[in-house]
């Protein structure tokens, strides 16, 4: 079978963004190639999946990052027109707070699923506090104490490897218990649920308004051996039920987020805990208004890079 190969050039800041738009277009692979992962990984003191690096990668200098997705040849023209429309759609409503670098796009054809080899290999375990994120391909000996989350080899949306996940992930440690039960709004891979119900949580309840993200979070749950202990819903919210949540954790975007916040805190016990974020500054105030508005007040806040994350709770009668 013949697909197309789109590459387009952009920044680190903005490399998830672009991630994230490709998959709502194909099922078929999406990659960020970015040499200061490389050069992470190559320092890293743990594990190493790398035999050498290029001289030329350990200078500081600038370089393009590339992000890459596969489509089938017979609609490539117009899926990937779609995908560079909704890519400038972003950078617009971005308003110029982040990089987005060239976007120049490059097309080829490929022949067959060769690339997904070379895709694998862009992945590694990703430790966050307790919790090792590992692509369920690589053999992982886990070290005392730590708690595994498989992700399959089409791990979309979310493999804890950006900061806007990777906050959730290490925050959430600090607050689920034993027996707690917790909510992840638009779900994505599921790696949030899971790595509640490693943590210790009773329930986890995932919802996500995408289709191939359901399939995604649910098959991963069925991997981890967290099925039983989680349910994953096609759906906007919990809108239907009337579940609460000691935990609940919403990994999007700063303007949906605002969106949300007037139905997010009904699920939401009284001595819950709200875990936000994919929060870029300029819309960290806009944020913070829209949930104090409903009721909800920032006990702590967390920067990695350019994203924030907010822990919020009701505020008090």
């Amino acid at each position: 079978m013949k697909y197309v190969e789109l590459t387009v050039h952009t920044t680190t800041e903005a490399s998830e963004i672009l991630a994230d738009i490709m998959w709502g277009y194909t099922d078929f692979g999406v990659t960020i190639c970015d040499r200061n992962d490389i050069i992470a990984l190559q320092k890293s003191k743990d594990t190493m999946y790398w035999d050498y690096m290029d001289d030329d990668l350990s200078e500081d200098k600038p370089s393009d990052v590339l992000v890459k997705c596969y489509v089938e040849a017979d609609t490539a023209a117009e899926v990937i027109r779609s995908i560079l429309n909704d890519i400038a759609v972003a950078k617009e409503n971005c308003g110029g707070a982040l990089p987005f670098g060239t976007l120049e796009d490059t097309k080829r054809e490929v022949d067959g699923d060769d690339w997904i080899d070379v895709w694998k290999k862009h992945f590694r375990p990703i430790h966050l506090g307790r919790i090792v994120v590992v692509p369920e391909w690589i053999d992982y000996t886990p070290a005392e104490g730590e708690l595994i989350v498989l992700l399959d080899s089409n791990m979309a949306f979310g493999t804890g490897e950006h900061e806007t996940t990777s906050s959730v992930v290490e925050l959430m440690q600090e607050y689920v218990k034993e027996d707690s039960v917790c909510i992840d709004v638009g779900c994505g891979s599921g790696i949030l649920g899971i790595s509640a119900i490693k943590l210790g949580a009773k329930k986890a309840y995932l919802t996500d308004i995408d289709e191939v993200a359901v399939i995604s979070a649910t098959h991963n749950s069925k991997l981890n051996g967290t099925a039983e202990k989680t349910v994953v819903a096609h759906s906007n919210l919990l809108d239907d039920t009337d579940i609460q949540g000691d935990v609940m954790m919403a990994n999007i975007t700063g303007e949906i987020l605002v969106m949300l916040a007037p139905s997010i805190p009904k699920n939401l016990k009284k001595d819950g805990v709200l875990l936000l974020s994919g929060i870029i500054e300029s819309r960290l105030q806009m944020v913070k208004d829209a949930y104090a508005a409903v009721g909800m007040e920032v006990v702590k806040e967390k920067r990695k890079g350019e994203w924030f994350a907010l822990v919020l709770k009701h505020k008090k009668d």
